[in-house]
């Protein structure tokens, strides 16, 4: 069984891992300049110009690994949201059991109680 505390705790790593990853993996806008070019798209401009092959491969590898960052990314968004709404449903769905288990008074229904109908 998974508790509120436990969701949260994996949530907010989650969020704290996205946060970190896109500040430091961003390597496609890094150092950009004006025109919105980071130093790796230029370089591989250079070389590009210049006739190396290279510039094509780092091109390439420029666009894989945003590709890959961006899926990553992705993913701990999707965990920290999903488990966000997990909590905050588990806390709605204690709520509701909490009401559905009072007397007509308003009495919680004591736990000896509900076990005659669990038997």
């Amino acid at each position: 069984m998974v508790h509120r505390d436990e969701l949260g705790a994996v949530g907010n790593e989650a969020f704290r891992v996205h946060g970190e990853l896109r500040k430091r993996a961003a390597v496609a806008g890094a150092g950009a300049d004006k025109a919105g070019a980071g130093t790796t798209a230029r370089a591989a401009a250079e070389l590009q110009g210049r006739n190396f092959s290279a510039g094509g491969e780092l091109y390439t590898t420029l666009e894989v690994w945003t590709s890959q960052v961006k899926t990553v990314l992705q993913m701990f968004a999707h965990i920290s949201n999903h488990l966000d709404y997990s909590k905050k449903s588990h806390a709605n769905d204690e709520a509701e059991i909490t009401a559905a288990f009072k007397r007509r008074d308003g009495s919680a229904v004591p736990v000896s109680e509900l076990q005659k109908y669990a038997k």
